[in-house]
């Protein structure tokens, strides 16, 4: 071990040593702190909090249910816990500040009690203010939406406790977090991380970014999806206003003075304000709100504002206008200071107005920024003006800046360089490790040679990714939006209707939502499967001349076609099939054997379904195994031989499929697996007995 990682061991042990010297001395301060945190997380979760949630955030026909006898209390425990460790945390930190202080692991310079109070203060309030968009606004109208939607397809949103209090303090956290962007941008700039430019320059990354989270943290319906991503993206130009408020404050206080500017207008904004409360007022009686509610009743809510007192509309009016008029001032204000800022600057020079002697005085910042187009033009209209001294003094400080700038680049480059071939602690690690994976060291023989082949045959593929991915999205998306506006309704009935007469009377069949997202997230499910199956086809057909070019396959192409459309064939017959036969048959013998038992019969929504398209599409998917192997024998691009000699890789690729992308149960596993190997085997069969046990080709 070098000297540096034994330093930073020892270092470690230090600061380790240093918390459990606190935890052994003040104890009891801890762990007071930490029951304190535990006790009152479960008193508030018992008293205060569900009871809260369940009377704002549920509308009618939503249940909140335990699946088991422990979900209320280990809950109660778990939030307790993290309740409680949040608040030891402080308390640890605060009685440990002597012995890192002592040991130099924390810095001991003084700061200004205001700052630190007023940091703090920011963040608190913008957590809050996130947290009650969410609780207020979000939580209310996504709830209604989600349960309306559910109620429309037949289905019971019949709530885990579990599931709906994490989804509720999650997605709250989130909007807590979001919130923060104002202080973490104002804060990067300030401090020279990241320059305000990089904020302003790359806000359409910064949209990309905030509405990609929000598929991640949110329900992927559109109307949430937008509930989300607009407010942040509005939360994002706030935030780089104040950011450039900020910056310009900190490059020249004096240009921009907060209190002159307080004394110069408030008139404006105190009128700014009347003005905002009269129209809040007249909003309010004159049936603004009751538009609101029609809207929102529009999309399904059954959130309301009719009933809001005019005063409170107006005196909302008048803040929000008030801080509009600061805000709009203050921006002037700040325009102002950076053109005084910018003409201070040393790049600002405006070389047409000087002359020869001027511009062989200039400094170099004054000709980084040009471009030669714009050094020439310069340089034209001198020649104009006859001052050709000029011209010849602008081209040639030109020239001299440009060299230098591609001198500095050079010995840059040179540096990196020198600094990528001497390498660091990782690079000599790892060195050696990747030269397989590169395409000068590369040999068929290799693993780097398989990497190639699949370099290859993906490069081929680029060329079609358009019409692919074109065609996925719109299978995908008709698909979901045919099951989102109504679709998995008309499927229950339909499918329900179908079930004997007596299983329908005896044995009430209800499917549940037990958790808030799960019927969207079903949906999307099914849509991107549904588009991975149409554009499979698309993938190998396009993949093909790559394949047969490194031996993976041969034959004709247009077999993969006609494996297509066999492929689409077979899939909707069995799901036709299976549709009318098979999934009522064994969904009633499954409901009637729970009847017998004497049991209330709910299935959740995911399980429900997932039978249902594993006893219709996947009998035509089981079909489609037997009729590809025959099609590709036949068409010479994968040989019985070669099918025979694979069975256990391909028996094992299922197993592991499954494992990875079925629900987390051994069960749903086999019933997926079991029947796909079978269905290989059962196609080797036939070409065993086409082929005359593999004596003659069959093609």
């Amino acid at each position: 071990m070098d000297e540096d990682a034994a330093r930073a061991i020892q270092s470690g042990r230090e600061t380790a040593g240093a918390f459990l010297s606190t935890l052994q001395s003040r104890l009891q301060r801890v762990f007071i702190g930490f029951v304190v945190g535990l006790l009152g997380g479960i008193l508030a979760m018992r008293m205060v909090v569900w009871p809260t949630l369940e009377a704002d955030l549920t509308s009618e026909g939503v249940r909140i249910i335990t699946q088991t006898p422990f979900d209320v209390i280990l809950l109660q425990v778990k939030i307790g816990l993290i309740i409680g460790a949040l608040v030891a945390l402080p308390v640890l930190l605060f009685s440990a500040r002597e012995e890192l202080g002592d040991r130099g692991l924390i810095n001991n310079v003084p700061i200004a009690r205001w700052k630190v109070a007023s940091v703090a203060v920011a963040a608190v309030g913008l957590f809050l203010l996130g947290a009650v968009y969410a609780y207020y606004l979000f939580f209310p109208i996504m709830f209604d939406f989600l349960a309306t939607n559910a109620q429309r397809a037949g289905l019971a949103p019949h709530y885990s406790i579990v599931y709906w209090t994490q989804f509720i303090l999650v997605l709250g956290i989130s909007f807590g977090i979001a919130a923060q962007l104002p202080l973490v941008m104002s804060a990067l700039a300030y401090s020279g991380v990241v320059p305000y430019e990089a904020f302003r320059d790359n806000w359409k990354y910064a949209v990309v970014i905030i509405f990609a989270f929000g598929g991640v943290a949110s329900p992927p319906d559109p109307f949430t999806q937008l509930l989300w991503g607009l407010p942040l993206v509005s939360l994002y130009g706030i935030s780089l206003y104040i950011t450039k408020v900020i910056v310009t404050m900190k490059r020249g206080g004096a240009d921009l003075s907060v209190r002159g500017l307080a004394r110069r207008h408030w008139n404006h904004a105190l009128g700014a304000a009347v003005l905002g409360a009269l129209a809040g007022y007249a909003f309010a009686v004159g049936g603004g709100l009751d538009l609101i509610d029609d809207g929102l009743r529009g999309i399904g809510s059954a959130y309301r504002f009719g009933g809001t007192d005019p005063g409170v509309v107006a005196a909302f009016g008048g803040a929000l206008a008030f801080v509009v008029a600061v805000l709009v001032l203050v921006y002037r204000a700040v325009a102002v200071a950076s053109k005084a800022q910018r003409s201070r600057r040393p790049g600002s020079i405006d070389l047409g107005a000087l002359d020869a002697a001027g511009v062989q005085a200039a400094p170099d910042e004054a000709f980084a920024d040009l471009s030669e187009d714009e050094a020439v033009a310069i340089a034209n209209d001198a020649i104009e003006a006859g001052d050709r001294e000029k011209a010849g003094a602008v081209l040639d400080r030109f020239d001299e800046v440009d060299a230098k700038t591609e001198e500095s680049e050079g010995e840059g480059e040179g540096e990196a360089a020198a600094e990528e071939e001497s390498g660091g602690v990782v690079s000599q690690t790892a060195a050696g490790v990747a030269d397989a994976f590169t395409e000068e060291e590369t040999t068929e023989d290799d693993i780097g040679g398989y990497y190639y082949d699949l370099r290859f045959v993906l490069d081929s593929v680029r060329s079609s990714l358009f019409r692919i991915f074109a065609v996925f999205l719109l299978t995908m998306g008709g698909s979901f939006y045919w099951l989102y506006s109504g679709g998995i309704g008309t499927i229950r009935a339909d499918f329900l209707a179908r079930l004997p007469e007596n299983v329908r009377a005896e044995s009430p069949l209800d499917i549940i939502t037990l958790h808030p997202v799960e019927a969207l997230v079903f949906e999307v499910k099914v849509s991107v499967l549904f588009g991975a199956i149409v554009t499979l086809p698309m993938i190998v057909y396009a993949a093909f001349p790559a394949l047969k070019d490194r031996k993976f396959v041969g034959g004709n192409r247009r077999t993969v076609g006609l494996w297509g459309i066999a492929t689409l064939l077979g899939l909707f017959g069995g799901l036709a099939l299976g549709y009318a036969y098979v999934a009522p048959a064994i969904i009633s013998w499954l409901v009637w054997d729970a009847h017998l038992a004497d049991m209330v019969i709910t299935y959740r929504v995911k399980s429900f379904f997932w039978l249902v398209i594993l006893t219709t599409a996947g009998i035509g998917l089981l079909a489609d195994i037997p009729i590809s192997m025959l099609l590709f024998h036949r068409g010479g691009i994968v040989r019985y031989e070669s099918m025979r000699r694979r069975w256990r890789e391909f028996a094992i690729g299922t197993f592991a499929f499954a494992a990875l992308f079925t629900p987390d149960s051994l069960y749903t596993l086999f019933v997926i697996a079991i029947p796909v190997v079978v269905a290989y085997l059962i196609g080797l069969a036939v070409l065993w007995v086409l082929t005359l046990g593999g004596r003659r080709s069959g093609g």
